[in-house]
């Protein structure tokens, strides 16, 4: 649909195709970070350890839509506005921020800490980092003087006919990617969990030794190094 069926724009011509992902992925990193944030509330108010598996979750995922996000409107602001980057444009520099801000909420949740502990820092960190959101989401409107970005085509109305479907179609491809990636790093970050509170590692490891010596009393000797 975007490369083939829907038409070229009659200003963008085809670089408003790029727009079929770019937007997608926009809506979604808010999506994402507002998970994040009601997550981080939910650990602060009944301190839940699935809530917050899930801001985790949803906070990886929401950093590499965010990052593409940057990335497409770049290579579609190259032709369009004929700069890859204009530090100028409130758009542009607020999401950058968001990016930047959420990396660090990751990076806060691999420092060595007690969990629960963690959890509720990391927490007030994703909570402060989401009151980005609604700026990045209303810079074009709230100074429209110092942005190059247009503002929003779903609600001037000129969207329409199979560019529409093309946009609602990616949102909906995208949406199901979004979805089936935070699933999956949510039972990935909770078995990382597991592995923190109840040192499943070093149950194995005492299994493995007990299973060595089990084998060496058997065969009436070492077992040269090697486990079983």
């Amino acid at each position: 649909f975007a490369f083939v069926w829907s038409p070229p724009d009659d200003l963008m011509e085809d670089s408003v195709r790029l727009l079929y992902i770019h937007v997608p992925m926009a809506l979604l990193t808010y999506i994402a970070f507002s998970i994040t944030a009601v997550g981080s509330v939910m650990v602060l108010w009944k301190r839940s350890r699935w809530w917050d598996t899930l801001a985790q979750a949803a906070a990886e995922v929401g950093v590499v839509f965010c990052g593409l996000t940057l990335a497409t409107g770049s290579i579609w602001g190259r032709p369009t506005w004929n700069t890859w980057w204009e530090w100028g444009d409130v758009r542009l520099v607020t999401t950058l921020v968001l990016f930047l801000t959420f990396i660090g909420y990751l990076a806060f949740r691999r420092v060595p800490a007690d969990p629960d502990v963690r959890a509720r820092r990391a927490a007030v960190l994703g909570i402060v980092g989401a009151v980005n959101i609604p700026i990045v989401n209303r810079s074009v409107e709230w100074w429209e003087n110092n942005t190059l970005h247009q503002q929003s085509s779903l609600t001037d109305g000129k969207l329409e006919n199979l560019t529409l479907f093309s946009w609602f179609l990616g949102m909906v491809v995208f949406g199901a990617i979004f979805l089936w990636l935070v699933i999956h790093r949510f039972r990935l970050a909770w078995l990382d969990e597991e592995i923190d509170r109840y040192g499943m590692l070093d149950a194995l490891d005492e299994r493995r030794a007990e299973a060595a010596i089990g084998v060496e009393a058997a065969i009436g000797g070492p077992i040269d190094g090697a486990r079983p």
